[in-house]
């Protein structure tokens, strides 16, 4: 653990919402906060001073500076006390903020930035890092219940531990319940053995339904002595996953997923409930990648 909160900004209302929810998170984690800008115009070679005809402050240079000291008084006013630094980093958003994310405990992008074309739910950026951040990605956006529970999505896959460790520490932070989702059908899971000398198979759903109830209590079972102090509420539901968590992410204070579960396809990124999620939750998404899918 690094101690380091990193939050990308570019000016936009999404950015500045994000430099608050990353201040909060700094705080609860005692962690640093480094509020980061990527600077795109000087490697397309345009003039950064200002223009002769123009206000003395009216450079690109002048205008970054600008936008960052505003994210920093955000943040210093979200959160006092917290250590906030900045950096502007020639480079591309996404590369930038994938090199960022190598050297914190998380980064938070806005759901959207300058550059959303109307009418997308969610920008390339955040959607990127999700895939590719070399460390917890919290997306933020408008909705959610501030004293709701965190939400975690429990598939008993590998993949998914670490979002469930980092869904138990996060609700520890803020003093929320746990709310554990496993959703299930009958096809996401294996099929029912058939009985000796039968030729079809039993009604698998009742004893599915016990199975899919023990394997979210078996997930849960170390970590709820280590955070004896978080307040759990399992809960396995008959459902398909992604309707589900969105479901839940109406009273949810944070969400959190795994970048791929257990249905997903070797050589994705970002499996299918991750991307879902991160354009229809109601509530900030945490993404969570494990160990194996980081570089």
């Amino acid at each position: 653990m690094s101690g380091l909160v990193v939050v990308g900004v570019d000016g936009s209302a999404s950015s500045l919402a994000a430099v608050e929810a990353a201040a909060r998170e700094a705080r609860w984690r005692g962690a640093g906060l480094r509020v980061v800008h990527a600077f795109l115009w000087p490697a397309m070679h345009v003039p950064l001073a200002p223009s002769p005809l123009g206000p003395p402050e009216g450079g690109l240079r002048d205008m970054v500076e600008r936008l960052v000291a505003e994210a920093v008084a955000r943040a210093r006013s979200a959160a006092p006390g917290v250590d906030v630094s900045h950096a502007v980093v020639t480079g591309e958003p996404l590369t930038v903020l994938e090199a960022q994310s190598r050297a914190a405990d998380l980064v938070v992008v806005g759901s959207r930035g300058m550059g959303g074309f109307v009418g997308l739910l969610i920008g390339s950026t955040a959607v990127h890092l999700a895939a590719h951040g070399q460390c917890p990605v919290l997306v933020v956006r408008e909705g959610g219940d501030e004293k709701g529970p965190v939400v975690v999505g429990v598939d008993g896959s590998a993949a998914g531990e670490q979002a469930i460790e980092f869904a138990f520490a996060e609700a520890a932070l803020r003093g929320a319940p746990l709310r554990a989702i496993h959703a299930w059908t009958l096809w996401s899971a294996p099929p029912s053995e058939m009985h000796e000398g039968a030729d079809i198979y039993v009604d698998p759903s009742t004893e599915l339904a016990e199975a899919e109830e023990r394997l979210v209590a078996e997930v849960l079972a170390g970590r709820r002595e280590r955070y004896p102090g978080v307040i759990v509420e399992p809960r396995a539901l008959r459902s398909q996953t992604r309707e589900a968590l969105i479901e839940a992410s109406r009273s949810a204070q944070l969400l959190v997923v795994g970048a791929r579960g257990r249905g997903g396809f070797a050589g994705l990124m970002l499996g299918a409930v991750s991307q879902a999620v991160l354009h229809h939750a109601h509530c900030p998404v945490a993404v969570v990648r494990g160990a194996a899918e980081r570089s």
